[in-house]
């Protein structure tokens, strides 16, 4: 099946377009595919839209300062300590240990089979 652009065809995809329709709503309404929108959209060189995909919101850290760390706080080091920036992490340290889960799971890591071969060959 062949879509031949018409000047009608244009006028409604710029029309549709300026309202903020999605290329799938558009494509719907003119019988077309959702690519062949996106690509006559392009070759128009209409403005290009943001993404209607919410990006997942950001996990809240907390901002501890050296001042603010108290017992029971995860003391994972954060950034650079040269810059404003440096902080630790603050969650609540995993039980008889400095850190919290996440950063117990990095921190300490057994070495593999091949890990101690290794070291032991190097001893």
């Amino acid at each position: 099946m062949s879509f031949e652009w018409t000047p009608e065809h244009i006028k409604s995809l710029i029309a549709l377009w300026n309202e903020g329709l999605t290329t799938s709503e558009i494509g719907n309404r003119l019988g077309i595919t959702k690519n062949a929108v996106v690509g006559k959209v392009h070759r128009l060189g209409l403005p290009k839209r943001g993404s209607p995909i919410k990006p997942k919101p950001e996990k809240k850290t907390n901002v501890v300062s050296m001042a603010q760390l108290r017992p029971g706080m995860c003391v994972w080091p954060i950034g650079d300590p040269a810059t404003d920036n440096f902080h630790f992490c603050g969650d609540n340290a995993a039980e008889g240990r400095p850190y919290c889960e996440t950063h117990c799971a990095r921190a300490y890591v057994k070495p593999s089979r091949d890990d101690r071969q290794r070291r032991a060959a190097n001893g």
